[in-house]
């Protein structure tokens, strides 16, 4: 009798969590008949973290353009590795020596690919040379890029998008990120001139301000440069109705930090009679390090996460493939070689997805929902990096680029997920906690979809139903 209760309790268990997963997986298919967006597609894979079992999968074998999910699987890779928290690194060494007011020798700075590098740290390193009894450089500043290729773009990165601030020239010296601000106010008077303040301040680029103040003939608002022939002239047009701001990239990240570095020396005072050269600095007896300057890891990463900032992404694939090999000199295929071994450890063979890139930004990159998943619910199994990366992630309707989602209904604050969206791709993976209390790990990938906005209301929808 006690055999056959057991029986029964266990039978009506069973049956139980299959009608649940029914009932979920109906609602499921509800939801992609009412909301997905005709035309387009979409690949969906959701796991109970507290259970250990999958709760819901939609052609989560495709493959799929990730976008800026393709973050998670650089920086999940980036946290794994035994060096993790060892911080971004710029040096600053001399060698030579200082005989009354003059260094007769050459300075060099020593790029770390520090994507958080700015004016702050600029000018702690010019400090740094000012306290050092001479005012004159008898030789030369040399910037030390040799970390890395001579690349500056990613595979299969958009040749049209190089104005843009998201698109970085790639470098071991970054230098606010090898970007310039603009901000414009309009004048009083309409029709005239807007007020342009520009940051960082350097005179490695020209301003040319053909904009007009409260003028709707004037056309858009743009800034922009002269990006087809290389050049660095910032040209800011178009009617200021309100103060408004923008931002452009510049060509060769490491020459805007080179001479912008001998900008603030001059204007401390420091004379450098030979300018800027870039060699390898090799480091002997006579050496004498200055200064440098360190940007933590978590700092790093939470820029990734709630901005989806490209570049720090492609800094933490460099420097990954330098801790892993153990070398100076890396490429983007020494980063991407550390992905694919977690990949395969995850039991995924090379050929079954393709890796371009460690932003997302290359239209080579081809992930599957099941994929992804895998490595979400890795990053779960280990609690220090899971933490790390936890933190940094966007929470909905609160902060990054989750700040003005699912501000109402069930999933507010719920939901801990990483965006990605570029021209037809949309996807959101990340965690969630369900109304039952367990985690939840999630992908979603909308391909083919021209309205962003349809996109996102279809994967809201799908977090709220998680939730609920």
């Amino acid at each position: 009798m006690k055999k056959l209760s057991c029986l029964l309790l266990l039978t009506v268990c069973f049956s139980t969590v299959v009608w649940g997963q029914t009932v979920l997986a109906s609602k499921f298919d509800s939801l992609i008949a009412r909301l997905l967006p005709s035309g387009s597609e979409a690949g969906i894979a959701v796991y109970d973290l507290t259970e250990r079992k999958p709760l819901y999968t939609y052609r989560d074998k495709h493959l799929a353009h990730p976008a800026s999910t393709m973050k998670l699987l650089t920086t999940i890779t980036a946290l794994s590795q035994p060096d993790s928290d060892k911080p971004f690194r710029t040096e600053l060494w001399y060698q030579g020596v200082i005989e009354h007011d003059t260094l007769q020798g050459d300075l060099y700075v020593v790029g770390g690919f520090d994507p958080e590098f700015g004016e702050k740290g600029m000018m702690a390193l010019v400090d740094d040379i000012a306290t050092l009894p001479c005012s004159v450089i008898n030789g030369r500043v040399y910037g030390d890029v040799s970390m890395k290729d001579s690349l500056y773009f990613g595979n299969g990165w958009l040749w049209d998008d190089t104005p843009f601030a998201y698109q970085p020239y790639l470098s071991p010296l970054m230098y606010e990120k090898g970007v310039v601000t603009v901000t414009a106010t309009p004048s009083t008077q309409q029709g005239a001139k807007a007020r342009l303040t520009v940051k960082p301040a350097s005179t490695y680029y020209t301003l040319s301000n053909q904009t007009q103040s409260r003028t709707s003939g004037a056309g858009k608002f743009i800034v922009t440069r002269d990006w087809l022939s290389d050049g660095n002239h910032i040209t800011v047009a178009g009617n200021v109705q309100h103060t408004q701001r923008d931002a452009v990239n510049m060509r060769s990240s490491q020459d805007f930090f080179m001479y912008t570095l001998l900008d603030r020396l001059r204007s401390k005072g420091i004379a450098v009679t030979e300018g800027y050269a870039y060699t390898e600095f090799r480091k002997d007896s006579a050496s004498v390090q200055v200064s440098s300057w360190e940007t933590p890891v978590e700092e790093v990463v939470e820029k990734i996460m709630k901005e989806s900032d490209n570049l720090n992404a492609e800094a933490m694939l460099y420097r990954m493939g330098a801790q892993a090999t153990g070398r100076k000199y890396v490429s983007a295929t020494d980063g991407i070689a550390e992905i694919i071994k977690l990949a395969t450890q995850l039991g995924y063979q090379p050929d079954t997805y393709k890796i371009a890139d460690g932003s997302g930004l290359s239209r080579y990159d081809y992930l599957s929902p099941a994929l992804l998943l895998d490595f979400l619910v890795y990053a779960y199994s280990q609690t220090e990096l899971f933490q790390k990366l936890y933190k940094a992630l966007p929470i909905a309707g609160i902060d990054g680029t989750l700040k003005h989602r699912m501000k109402a209904g069930k999933a507010y604050k719920r939901v801990h997920a990483k965006t990605g969206s570029y021209t037809g791709i949309n996807a959101l993976a990340g965690y969630l906690k369900a109304s039952n209390g367990h985690d939840i790990a999630f992908v979603i990938m909308n391909q083919n979809v021209l309205s962003p906005a349809k996109a996102r209301a279809f994967q809201d929808a799908v977090c709220e139903l998680l939730v609920d």
